[in-house]
């Protein structure tokens, strides 16, 4: 595994609104909940995607970027 990328930063918030599913653990984010939102606009839990960066760099969605 390369870990020459540097891992993506992303800002935290709180969800105002229900907004689908997380794309990594595909529960429903609802409103109130910690999220995390990447720089491509991407969204997740918080927490998945401190997990998801312990081995990858890049947004699930977009690994390319």
């Amino acid at each position: 595994m390369c870990f020459s990328k540097t891992r993506l930063t992303y800002n935290k918030d709180i969800l105002s609104r229900d907004s689908g599913e997380c794309a990594i653990c595909l529960d429903e984010m609802e409103q109130g909940d910690t999220i995390a939102r990447l720089p491509c606009l991407c969204i997740y839990h918080k927490g998945c995607i401190d997990e998801w960066f312990e081995v990858n760099r890049s947004c699930p969605e977009h690994p390319a970027d």
